[in-house]
């Protein structure tokens, strides 16, 4: 005999709660890295239960996250640059990737853990590849000094998880990366 309809969630409404999830745990942690699990089931509307079938501990919806918003950056890059002339494609993309440093700020130490220090982190290559088609496109241009390695680029952008976005991040980040876009730039024609 089949359950009733009404007894198990359809694949849209299981997709929709973990979306929500999802969506309620990067706002809630941006602002606290600790925040509950239950908090964050409650603000997304369902059951601790449910938030456990879809991530069975805190680790793996960081970690979810993480992944996400990842995704998300490196493949922005493709779109800015089709949008914007090179310079400005980096400068759009480095405020964005400064949005997500205050999510990792509160969480940093989980990814860390999790990536075991970034070493076997399967975004770091697809990460650093985004950051050297912006450098090639600026150099092809003459907007970026030519040669930059991305790996040196993603250390610099490293700071931004570091910065307490309680503590006057935005003013700070805002400096920062201008100092970074700055040194990126090529010298302007004597």
């Amino acid at each position: 005999m089949n359950p009733p309809p009404s007894a198990k969630p359809t694949r849209k409404d299981a997709l929709g709660n973990r979306e929500r999830i999802l969506a309620v745990a990067r706002d809630a942690l941006a602002v606290s890295g600790s925040t509950s699990l239950t908090a964050i089931a409650k603000q997304a509307g369902v059951g601790i239960g449910t938030l456990y079938r879809h991530f069975p501990t805190r680790e793996a919806l960081v970690m979810e996250i993480y992944r996400h918003d990842i995704q998300h950056l490196i493949d922005r890059v493709p779109e800015l640059l089709r949008e914007h002339p090179p310079l400005e494609a980096l400068r759009f993309w480095f405020d964005e990737v400064a949005h997500y440093g205050r999510l990792k700020y509160g969480v940093a130490e989980v990814v860390h853990a999790a990536t075991n220090d970034g070493r076997d982190d399967e975004n770091y290559a697809p990460f650093v590849r985004a950051i050297a088609l912006l450098l090639e496109a600026g150099a092809a241009d003459g907007s970026l000094k030519p040669g930059l390695d991305p790996e040196d680029v993603l250390l610099q952008l490293g700071v931004l998880w570091r910065i307490d976005p309680a503590r006057g991040g935005e003013e700070r980040v805002r400096r920062i990366l201008v100092l970074i876009v700055d040194g990126l730039r090529a010298a302007p024609d004597a």
